[in-house]
């Protein structure tokens, strides 16, 4: 068997493995005095609503948005009220989740699991409402319960494409700040080497555990080893167009991406999605050993976990409708729907028994009493006798109680806050790595922009192009207002690449509290040499083939126009896509202020021929900037100074400008270009605020019509013994389907005989 391992190739990290590692890091924490404290999480009469429209309008038709819209305004002024009602997503859930111990949240789908994980883990969306109390180890939560005390995994994969599964994890670390958690405990046991006296036992356990390939973060390495990642370490992420890892493996990637944070409390929403049953068992086996033996709190949702699966939690917590018809140990669950009437049958899945006996389609197959006594037992009925008769009893059983280990007010130390430097240290470094793996894109732009100046070049010669007259200066002002034009233009990639970005910045912020200025200001600090470059390559080519004023230090500040236009145009872009924050949206909003900008800009309209009224808009337009200071630049030389009069001009150079509505004093060159790079600066701190404040546009909305029909149904039933849906539920008649003699075939290619394959 050792023989057939590959030469280098680290032994397989089994769970007993991983148990003695974590027992030896539990007893060497308590070795050297560094506290584990556990986290109990209370929650009292917990509620979450909202508020969604009545009626037809809650669909999202075009026409129901505008009303809607019109009706939000209206709204703040206190000219109408919208017509909302309030829904209770959670109603009124009361318990405790004991800290080592697993518990696992049953519930079917729409039952309030996101919402109730969510709202344990402090993550509510704003546009939900929460009521009651939740604590931790009795300190009620709010906004200064730090961050890396809880972690919420999600249920959907988002990660950038270009990263690979290592990269991933690390930048989760660092911003989490646990990059060093063991390379502490290391130098902690060195500083006190008269406590540990004697060769540590376990050290081939730890290097076994924490030592895999090149990676230096130890954190990291552990949790690609217990994930089982290790394949795929080095292996890009992949989206629909780059090929990456599988959607198993992105699963477990989400897990690890909050595991490597080493909180103490875990909300896992959905986690097994993609995942086959051993796969599952085997990471819920690793969060168990890492639950009891590190005093974690942990809360796992799961929509059918298997028997074996099963068995690894301590507690369940069914969750029905938003009430909590269950809380208590595993082994009781049945006990408490039994003295209901509804036993399991002994072959059946316990989870789906859970969850089939409070639906009102599957619960009368699992009544014991007389057929003719059985009535539909609704989700409130098991909800309040649980509450007044059962959980009283695992109380008294001594089976349900909070854990006294627990010291109110105890500060869990278990990662600390990065600072704003070492933030945006780590967010640089990854966008050093983005622009790397991007950097296809940017050769693209690259040879793009040299293509078109070789062609605009050429259409506009020197050979052709003199300085005698006011036709030859409406040539070179053409030429002018195409290099403004098509710089503008080359900025437009920024609306694609952050829009792509967008939904795993949103996750980030959210679990990794990630602010928008991490993500914003390392981008425009490496925009800039990219932005240098594209700009000074056109210039290059385009300056002295043009034949614009032969001057270097008019050169220059062509340059210098060109290159804050660049990025006042990257600016705007990256606004418009954090405003925007879909493609189409942000593609119809640029679109739009393009041809505002243009319109306003001073070529298509000349300053002079708008209305007194449309003035603001010219002088708003970054374009009509950019081309004030590169036709002064260009028209103020000494060559255009040919006598010409009209009105006030007395040279070709400033009759020219005169002519085009554009300014005639120098001065306003540097006015101009400051203006540029204020609107550069401007764009970029609004898209700021624009990442900080605004959510995610893909939220999951609540729709009540259909289950408003189903408890209307229930409460209509409640009485009889005929516990299916009426007809008559949908909206539409039902029709049956046939079909008969249906073959599916596929075309094999040839295979070759046995004896074929062992000559080839």
């Amino acid at each position: 068997m050792a023989a057939t391992m590959a030469e280098g190739e680290p032994p397989p990290f089994t769970h007993e493995d991983n148990r003695r590692f974590l027992q030896m890091l539990r007893d060497k924490k308590q070795m050297l005095g560094i506290g584990s404290p556990k986290v109990e999480v209370q929650f009292q009469d917990l509620t979450v609503e909202t508020y969604v429209r009545i009626g037809r309008r809650e669909l999202p038709t075009l026409p129901n948005c505008v009303v809607n819209a019109a009706q939000e305004l209206a709204s703040y002024s206190h000219m109408c009220t919208p017509r909302k009602r309030a829904v209770k997503i959670i109603n009124a859930a009361s318990g405790t989740i004991r800290p080592s111990r697993m518990t696992l949240l049953l519930g079917a789908p729409g039952s309030g699991k996101t919402t109730f994980l969510k709202a344990l883990a402090g993550k509510l969306d704003l546009s939900l409402k929460r009521k009651g109390k939740l604590m931790y180890n009795g300190d009620e939560v709010n906004s200064s319960t730090p961050q890396h005390m809880h972690a919420y995994i999600s249920q959907y994969d988002l990660h950038h494409a270009e990263m690979t599964v290592r990269e991933t994890i690390d930048f989760a670390s660092n911003m989490l700040g646990t990059n060093n958690e063991f390379e502490m405990i290391g130098e902690a046991a060195r500083r006190k080497h008269d406590v540990v006296n004697e060769v540590d036992k376990n050290l081939d356990s730890f290097i076994k555990a924490t030592t895999f390939g090149e990676g230096r973060n130890l954190t990291t390495n552990y949790i690609i080893k217990i994930l089982g990642l290790s394949e795929c370490t080095d292996t890009l992420v992949g989206d629909e167009m780059r090929r990456g890892i599988s959607g198993g493996q992105k699963k477990r990637l989400t897990i690890g991406e909050m595991l490597v944070g080493l909180a103490k409390c875990f909300f896992m929403d959905d986690i097994s999605t993609g995942l086959d049953s051993s796969t599952t068992y085997e990471i819920i086996k690793v969060i168990q050993q890492m639950a009891h033996l590190l005093d974690l709190t942990v809360v796992i949702s799961l929509l059918q976990p298997p028997p074996e699966t099963l068995e690894l939690f301590d507690d369940i917590i069914l969750l029905c409708e938003g009430q909590i018809v269950y809380q208590g140990p595993r082994e009781n669950a049945t006990d408490f729907f039994e003295i209901m009437g509804f036993k399991c049958p002994d072959r059946k899945n316990i989870a789906d028994f859970l969850q089939e006996v409070t639906s009102m389609m599957d619960q009368k197959q699992y009544w014991i009493g007389e057929q003719h006594r059985y009535h539909y037992h609704s989700i409130e009925k098991f909800a309040e006798s649980f509450r007044s008769s059962y959980l009283p009893r695992l109380v008294q059983d001594k089976l349900l109680l909070p854990n006294t280990n627990t010291i109110k007010g105890e500060v869990v130390k278990t990662g600390s806050g990065l600072s704003r430097w070492n933030v945006f240290k780590t967010c640089f470094s990854r966008e050093v790595l983005l622009l790397k793996r991007n950097s296809p894109i940017h050769i693209f732009t690259t040879i793009q922009i040299t293509i078109l100046a070789l062609v605009i070049s050429t259409i506009f010669l020197r050979t052709n192009m003199n300085h005698k007259s006011i036709l030859d200066a409406n040539k070179y002002v053409g030429a002018l207002f195409i290099a403004v034009m098509l710089v503008n233009f080359n900025g437009m990639i920024e609306i694609a690449m952050t829009i792509k970005r967008l939904p795993t910045f949103y996750k980030q912020r959210e679990l990794l509290a990630l602010p928008g200025w991490a993500l914003l200001t390392p981008n425009f600090l490496l925009s800039i040499p990219i932005s240098l470059m594209q700009t000074g390559l056109w210039t290059s080519l385009t300056y002295y083939l043009i034949g614009y004023a032969p001057s270097f230090i008019r050169f220059m500040k062509h340059f210098l126009v060109l290159f804050s236009m660049h990025q006042t145009s990257m600016g705007m872009c990256r606004l418009l896509a954090a405003v925007a924050r879909t493609l189409v949206m942000a593609n119809v909003l640029a679109t739009t202020t393009l041809i505002a900008i243009f319109i306003f800009g001073g070529i298509v309209i000349s300053k002079d021929d708008l209305k007194q009224w449309l003035q603001w808009g010219y002088w708003t337009s970054p374009f009509a900037y950019a081309q004030n200071a590169i036709s002064l630049n260009e028209f103020l030389d000494e060559r255009w100074a040919t006598e010409f009069h009209y009105e006030n001009a007395n040279t070709i150079g400033e009759a020219i400008l005169k002519i085009r509505g554009f300014l005639t004093e120098s001065h306003w060159y540097w006015i101009c270009v400051s203006v540029l790079f204020g609107f550069a600066l401007v764009f970029n701190i609004l898209s700021i605020f624009a990442l900080e404040f605004l959510n995610s546009p893909h939220k999951r909305e609540v729709h009540t019509n259909a289950t408003d029909t189903m408890m209307e149904c229930a409460t209509k039933k409640n009485g009889s013994h005929d516990a299916s849906i009426p007809q008559g539920v949908l909206p539409f008649q039902p029709l049956s389907f046939a079909f008969d003699a249906i073959n599916y075939s596929v075309d094999m290619p040839k295979v070759c005989s046995s004896t074929q394959y062992l000559t080839k």
